[in-house]
């Protein structure tokens, strides 16, 4: 179970605070700890203990970086029961993906590992005319400066250890806030970095509100800001001054069933279920539009329908759990009240749509208008739409009539429809042969439109936290 209280951690070191936040088990609503709450001095403290920290950090050797970021997976690993129970109780995700983001976690930390001891540069051929013979260019990439983060709720390791463990392989000293709903696991990383050798302020972890966190947003000593999260994202962008930015903002991610996919429909709607529903679809590539071709629409909907009534919902902490709650009333109102828009103008719900408290029914509609929010915005909860299509073409189309773009899914066995929609879908990623909920933490992941700007993916990251530095040097 949880410890009853937790430390924020202000320049490496856990610091204590006489006002106390709760944090609520997401299933029963019953407080399950109390987090320190930094005083109005400590965001100011974090930054100058990370601007002293940059030239450290600067001097902390790859190997030494790799050692930090390898004793990190290494606790990690040890700890993976006691990560994974906080996860499922302060964002209501069952325990067997919460065991799964804890995996993942400590993957992110040994790629960072690895990509640590190989920030190299490159040798520049400038010998391009005569009056060039005799120079030759060099680049290395050295560290960005102080840094800080603004994490979500929906991953509260992985999309933390995205941020936090390229600092470390990149050199960065950084002040991280994590979302005030989830964090726990934030912290337990902040406990275990703070076992490791890393420079004094090379770090530091607030539980801060956003308020209390805009200096991260604006602060010019700070030179980049990366953040996950919603549309708000856009306005810290334009409040960040000069610093780089980063952001990644969620999607409505769509997934295209071909015709040829008629003898693997089991596996597809396995897959379509995950997607749609794993972690009550909160997650920024969770399927929220299925476009499926119309040889096979009916027999897919009706076989999809029947496994999402199958789907066991209610408390996270049981292993044969598959739905758990939403984060809050608030969320579950939110899409509720979606479905309920959606219905009224024409769109049929096939199963779900009833809530009690935070808990929402796997939802499934066809029939609803382009215009909807349930169609056009984030849903963020477990829900998906579907509708045929006749020609990939259309399905291509119909994917692209969205604000966002971050990724998408298709299930074809046809080279060409691969390459078409690979090629014509406005997206950061497409995902063949399988849903866009797939992610791999090594891999260039971020979007188009509102879907945000830039790339996570461990090498990206360190790569936005760096600078290429050069030298030219002529022959004597």
């Amino acid at each position: 179970m949880l410890d009853k209280t937790y430390p924020y951690y202000l320049a490496n070191q856990p610091q204590t605070s006489k006002t106390m936040m709760e944090v609520y088990d997401k299933y029963s609503g019953k407080v399950a700890t109390r987090v320190a709450v930094p005083d109005a001095s400590a965001t100011e403290k974090a930054i100058k203990a990370a601007v002293k920290a940059a030239g450290p950090m600067k001097d902390f050797r790859p190997w030494a970086r790799q050692a930090v970021l390898q004793h990190c997976a290494a606790r990690f690993q040890e700890r993976r029961d006691e990560l994974a129970m906080a996860l499922c109780i302060e964002a209501g995700k069952p325990i067997k993906d919460s065991a799964g983001e804890v995996t993942r976690l400590i993957e992110t930390f040994r790629i960072a590992a690895e990509e640590a001891v190989r920030v190299n540069g490159e040798t520049l051929n400038l010998e391009l005319a005569s009056r060039l013979d005799g120079y030759h260019g060099y680049t290395k990439r050295v560290p960005l400066g102080p840094v800080s983060f603004i994490t979500p709720f929906n991953f509260p390791l992985n999309l933390v250890a995205h941020k936090v463990a390229p600092a470390i392989a990149a050199g960065c000293p950084f002040v991280l806030k994590p979302s005030e709903k989830t964090p726990i696991g934030a912290l337990i990383i902040g406990e275990i970095l703070a076992e490791t050798d890393l420079p004094k302020g090379a770090f530091s972890v607030l539980t801060l509100d956003g308020k209390h966190a805009s200096p991260l947003v604006t602060d010019d000593r700070l030179k980049l800001l990366s953040f996950t999260g919603g549309q708000i994202g856009w306005d810290l962008k334009a409040m960040a001054g000069h610093k780089k930015v980063t952001l990644e903002l969620g999607g409505n991610a769509a997934c295209i069933v071909d015709s040829d996919q008629k003898s693997r429909l089991d596996k597809v709607i396995e897959r379509l279920i995950f997607g749609a529903f794993y972690q009550s679809g909160q997650s920024c590539i969770s399927v929220q539009r299925i476009y499926a071709h119309a040889s096979l629409y009916d027999e897919l909907k009706k076989r999809l329908v029947d496994a999402v009534k199958q789907l066991k919902a209610g408390d996270p902490k049981k292993k044969d759990v598959f739905l758990g709650p939403m984060i809050d009333e608030a969320a579950a109102e939110r899409l509720e009240s979606w479905i309920d828009e959606a219905r009224k103008a024409g769109g049929k719900v096939l199963c779900g749509g009833k809530r009690k408290g935070n808990m929402l029914d796997a939802t499934l509609m066809e029939d609803v208008p382009k215009d909807a929010k349930a169609n056009r915005m984030e849903a963020f909860g477990p829900f998906a739409l579907l509708a045929p299509f006749k020609r990939m073409d259309d399905a291509i189309a119909m994917v692209n009539d969205s604000d966002f773009g971050l990724q998408a899914g298709i299930f074809t066995d046809s080279l060409d429809h691969a390459m078409r929609a690979w090629n014509g879908l406005e997206q950061g990623g497409v995902v063949v042969n399988d849903v866009p909920s797939f992610r791999v933490d090594n891999m260039p992941y971020g979007g188009v439109k509102l879907s945000g700007i830039g790339r996570e993916g461990v090498r990206y990251a360190i790569e936005d936290m760096s600078e290429i530095r050069l030298m030219v040097m002529r022959e004597s």
